[in-house]
C-alpha cells in the first residue's frame, strides 16, 4: 500500500493546472466543458490563421471543429503555417494534456518557451509537461530549471513553487523541498493546509530536520464532503475477461478538469462487491482535497497493469457526476 500511495502521490503532484486554488482562479486552463473548449480553439484558429479581415471571407475562415480530435488537427495546421505563436503552443499543449498525450504536450509547450522564455506559467506547464511525459520517477533536470527560472521571475507563483519542490523531492534533495514549501502554508486555504504540512514534514524526516506546526484547519466545513461508493464487476465482462483475483482496482473521485484524482483508493478484484467512502484521507495531493471541490467526477478501473494512470486495456464503469455533499452513494458497475 505504501507503494502505492508514493506512486500516486507523485502522480498527483503534477496534476495539470490545479496545484493550487488561489492560482487557478488567476490562469487560464481547458474549460470544464468541450464545448467551451471548442469555441476557444476556434477563435485560437480564426486569430492563428490571418487578420481579422479574413473572418469576413468565409473561404478563408478555417471550419468550426465539432470534436476535440478536429479541434487538435486544425491547430497544429494552423501552427505549421505560423509557427510563431506561443499562445497557439500553449493551448495545444493543454489540450493534447487533457487527452493524456504527454509527450505530445511536453513538445508543444517546450516551442511555448522558445517563443516565452520568460513567462512563469509557460515554465511551469513545460515542467509538468515533462515530467507526465516520464513515468520513470525519475527527477528531470531539465524541469526543475524551468521551474527554477520561473520563481526567479515571479517568486510568488505557487504552482512552480509547488512542483519545484517534487522535483527536488524526486531528486534526493528533501531538506530543499521542504524550504521550497514552506512558504505556501501562509498561502493555501484552510482545507489544503494540512496536507501541505504532512509532505513539508515528510521531506523534513527524510533530510533529519524536526517537524514544523502549524494551526490545524477547520473541519467543520469538510465533514460533509465525502462520498460513499458501491463497485461491482458485471458478470459477463468477468466471464470473458478471465482476469485474475489480484487484479487491481481503482476508485477514483477527479475534477471535471483534470485527469488526476483529489481521491483514490486501489483495492483487489478479489474484494469486489465492494462499498467505500472516499473523503479527504483518501486525496494523493495535499493542494487539492476532495473537499475543496463542489462537483466530481467518480469512477471504478480495473487496471491489470497496477498503474494508477489509466493504460490502453484498462477497464472502467462509466463515469458518474456527484455534487458535493452527497446525500446517496454512488453505484458503479465496471464492464457494463
Amino acid at each position: 500500500m505504501v507503494g502505492f500511495v508514493v506512486a500516486v502521490v507523485v502522480l498527483a503532484l503534477l496534476a495539470f493546472g490545479v496545484a493550487l486554488r488561489p492560482l487557478w482562479r488567476q490562469t487560464r486552463g481547458l474549460a470544464a466543458s468541450v464545448a467551451v473548449l471548442l469555441l476557444a480553439a476556434s477563435a485560437a484558429l480564426y486569430w492563428l490563421v490571418g487578420t481579422p479581415s479574413a473572418i469576413q471571407q468565409p473561404a478563408n475562415r478555417p471550419a468550426t471543429p465539432r470534436s476535440l480530435d478536429e479541434a487538435i488537427v486544425q491547430l497544429r495546421a494552423a501552427l505549421a503555417s505560423n509557427p510563431d505563436q506561443a499562445e497557439g503552443w500553449v493551448l495545444l499543449g493543454r489540450s493534447l494534456s487533457s487527452q493524456q498525450k504527454f509527450a505530445e504536450a511536453r513538445d508543444a509547450f517546450a516551442r511555448a518557451v522558445a517563443l516565452r522564455p520568460d513567462e512563469p506559467d509557460v515554465l511551469v506547464a513545460a515542467a509538468q509537461s515533462r515530467m507526465l511525459a516520464d513515468d520513470s520517477g525519475r527527477p528531470d533536470p531539465q524541469a526543475m530549471r524551468l521551474l527554477e527560472h520561473a520563481l526567479a521571475v515571479q517568486p510568488d507563483h505557487q504552482r512552480a513553487r509547488w512542483f519545484l519542490g517534487v522535483v527536488q523531492r524526486q531528486a534526493g534533495q528533501p531538506a530543499k523541498a521542504s524550504e521550497t514549501w514552506t512558504p505556501l502554508l501562509s498561502v493555501v486555504d484552510a482545507n489544503t493546509r494540512p496536507g501541505l504540512l504532512e509532505q513539508i514534514n515528510a521531506a523534513r524526516q527524510e533530510a533529519k530536520l524536526e517537524p514544523i506546526h502549524a494551526p490545524a484547519a477547520p473541519a467543520a466545513a469538510a465533514s460533509g464532503k465525502r462520498i460513499q461508493v458501491r463497485v461491482t464487476l458485471d458478470a459477463e465482462f468477468a466471464k470473458r475477461a478471465g482476469l485474475h483475483r489480484d487484479t487491481s482496482v481503482f476508485v477514483i473521485a477527479r475534477a471535471a478538469d483534470t485527469p488526476m484524482p483529489v481521491a483514490v483508493e486501489k483495492h483487489a478484484l478479489s474484494e469486489l462487491p465492494l462499498t467505500i467512502t472516499l473523503d479527504d484521507g483518501d486525496s494523493p495531493m495535499p493542494t487539492r482535497a476532495l473537499s475543496s471541490l463542489d462537483k466530481v467526477q467518480v469512477l471504478a478501473r480495473v487496471s491489470r497493469s497496477g498503474n494508477a494512470m489509466r493504460q490502453a486495456d484498462d477497464v472502467e464503469s462509466a463515469p458518474v457526476m456527484v455534487t458535493l455533499p452527497a446525500d446517496a452513494p454512488v453505484e458503479l458497475v465496471i464492464g457494463r
